[in-house]
């Protein structure tokens, strides 16, 4: 039996589509330090299939190329958040928004135990960016999750 690749090492692999996807290849790069691990492009350019390697996790990328498939600038809205597990956010935060992401929530400490901020990115995506402050249980989680809807502080 085959071994799974190391770069799908993890069980779900997002793939995401972009008009355009080299420049989102380009883009990625600039604003989430991606790696480009493997490129398939059509004659014309445009990307069939390729592979990015985003803080340790693989992100696939191409332009779409049937009617399964959209990006978020064309059906009016992100349907799936693609979330970074980064050691500072804010740092992170900077590096996308001066590379043309929309600041879409500032550095915010959450009742489940990170620091989250959100961009969107010039192709739709929705891209939160976690730092993570403390280890809790899932049940200290669900707890600190109700407090929080109740409108009460989470942390007491």
């Amino acid at each position: 039996m085959a071994l799974r690749p190391f770069r799908y090492l993890n069980a779900v692999v997002p793939h995401i589509y972009v008009q355009g996807a080299a420049k989102a290849v380009a883009f990625y790069t600039e604003a989430f330090g991606a790696e480009e691990m493997l490129r398939i492009a059509a004659p014309d350019g445009r990307i069939l299939h390729s592979e990015l390697a985003i803080c340790n996790a693989t992100v696939m990328l191409g332009d779409p190329t049937s009617e399964l498939y959209d990006e978020p600038r064309q059906v009016g809205a992100c349907t799936a958040g693609l979330h970074l597990m980064v050691d500072d956010n804010t740092t992170v935060l900077a590096r996308a928004v001066a590379a043309g992401c929309e600041q879409v929530q500032p550095p915010t400490d959450m009742f489940y135990g990170a620091n989250s901020a959100s961009v969107r990115d010039p192709f739709g995506h929705v891209w939160v960016l976690l730092t993570w402050n403390e280890d809790l249980s899932p049940a200290e989680m669900e707890r600190r999750g109700k407090a929080a809807l109740r409108g009460e502080d989470s942390r007491a």
